[in-house]
């Protein structure tokens, strides 16, 4: 079978051989320049003496991904096919040589489904194509282990490069570290008794089980909409959220300039506060310790609105040995748990002829006093049935609300609400119902088919859609 490539290099030698005269006729001055193609990667790698396995039989994820980025970004044509910027062979050399001795490398998922020709610890693969952009010329990744041979301290590099005729490649370099600091956070829980309003002393902590120590800390303290930080400290920066994004977060930057041991634990010279709303329920807070140099505080602090605290310096205190099941690589916590909302669902009562078409408004509140929010389900919504009154067709319903003609559906159409759900939020759904059949009384009724937790008021979580009730006149 003739291949993919060997057919792209018989329409290309086609097309060169068409233009050959007249690209001999082109002076030297005018020829294309090299296409610059630069590999792409990350700068380093600190390679854990503790590494978390992956599955039964099989390798864990390359800690390194490749690719490269050529000029421009990938635009599709009319048809929505997007076509390389580049046809022409060219080789990627991966030369891991220098890690002999610090660590086993793995080149099985480099190169796609071509694969690379692998040479001890020097890895060589082809490709025809690239193109604009970084997104299509993915040249996959590569594994790293410790052996029984690696130390803390041992250092190597990996050494990418590239070459083919009509492109200008620039390489990378990737350093990787065995055994450096891996800071591991404090897992925290809700004190006992805590409430919305109340103030978190929050004892953050962390603990170094990296083979080597290191000079420089940055705490980060991340805290969703129902969270604030009440103080300030004077060696902290501070990004407040977005008042129009519900779902973001406000941030602390805390910076420490002091060294830290392998295998010890440190803790704040004081609780860092953080406040609740007296709307908050199941807001998120996280915090992270990561080394940092003093010399790339500037780059983080350049990625949000920081703006400096003004009191007292915080500082970082060494902690007695720690028990190491005590302490992990993410650290969140959603709090607090002890709050309320009271959604309200209302119906109308109303009159009307047979053949008459109604317009019927069925209200949505939220009487707080928490906001509900369902953070980490990505902002899912929450759904209500609505019944219609017997005797009546709907010939208008909202926009968020389906008909429900499948099996098993608990009403005839089913309404979505959007979260979050603010503390003090309230909504319309309009129905237009035609009267086929006047029934005195005749009662639909819109209701959520469970009782959802943290809501304190379950006796309003239906209300009634009633046409001609009797006693009217």
């Amino acid at each position: 079978m003739t291949s993919l490539a060997a057919v792209r290099r018989t329409i290309s030698a086609l097309a060169l051989a068409a233009l050959a005269g007249t690209a001999l006729a082109v002076p030297a001055a005018a020829q294309e320049e090299p296409l610059p193609v630069s590999v792409v990667g990350p700068d380093s790698v600190n390679l854990s003496l503790q590494p978390e396995s992956g599955e039964p039989g099989e390798p864990g994820e390359p800690q390194i991904e490749l690719g490269l980025r050529a000029p421009g970004e990938p635009e599709p044509d009319e048809n929505g096919v997007i076509y390389p910027i580049h046809q022409g062979d060219y080789t990627v050399t991966v030369d891991a040589s220098s890690l002999a001795g610090v660590a086993a490398v793995d080149f099985s998922r480099l190169g796609g489904w071509r694969g690379c020709s692998v040479d001890g610890l020097v890895a060589t693969c082809s490709d025809y194509e690239i193109y604009a952009g970084q997104d299509y010329n993915d040249l996959g990744g590569i594994r790293l282990d410790v052996t029984d041979e690696s130390a803390a301290g041992d250092f190597g590099t990996i050494s990418i490069t590239a070459a083919g005729e009509g492109l200008a490649f620039t390489g990378h370099t990737v350093d990787v570290l065995v055994g450096g600091p891996e800071l591991r956070m404090k897992q925290l829980g809700e004190p006992e008794g805590f409430r919305a309003g109340d103030t978190f002393q929050a004892p953050l902590s962390f603990r170094n089980q990296g083979g080597l120590g290191g000079k420089g800390v940055v705490l980060r303290v991340s805290g969703t909409r129902g969270l604030s930080f009440p103080s300030t400290f004077g060696n902290c920066w501070y990004d407040p959220r977005d008042p129009d994004d519900l779902r973001g977060w406000s941030t602390a930057l805390c910076v420490f300039d002091s060294e830290f041991a392998a295998g010890a634990a440190y803790g704040l010279s004081a609780p860092f506060p953080i406040g609740t709303a007296a709307f908050a329920l199941y807001d998120s807070m996280s915090y992270t310790f990561s080394a940092v140099p003093a010399d790339r505080v500037a780059d983080l602090l350049a990625e949000g609105d920081y703006q400096p605290g003004t009191g007292p310096e915080l500082g970082l205190v060494r902690l007695p040995d720690a028990d190491p099941a005590g302490y992990t690589q993410y650290a969140e916590m959603d709090f607090p748990t002890k709050n309320t909302f009271d959604l309200d669902l209302t119906g109308e009562r109303l009159r009307a002829r047979k053949g008459q078409t109604v317009s019927v408004d069925v209200g949505f509140a939220n009487h707080g006093p928490a906001w509900l929010a369902l953070l980490r389900s990505g902002g899912e919504p929450i759904s209500f049935w609505v019944d219609l009154p017997p005797g009546t067709t709907a010939t208008t319903a909202p926009g968020a609300c389906r008909p429900a003609d499948w099996e098993g559906a608990e009403g005839d159409y089913l309404c979505s609400i959007d979260t979050p759900i603010l503390e003090d939020a309230s909504r319309t759904f309009t129905f237009g119902l035609r009267v086929d059949e006047v029934i005195r009384n005749a009662t639909g009724r819109a209701f959520f088919a469970y009782t959802m937790p943290n809501e304190g008021n379950p006796a309003n979580d239906a209300g009634e859609i009633v046409l001609n009730p009797r006693g009217w006149h």
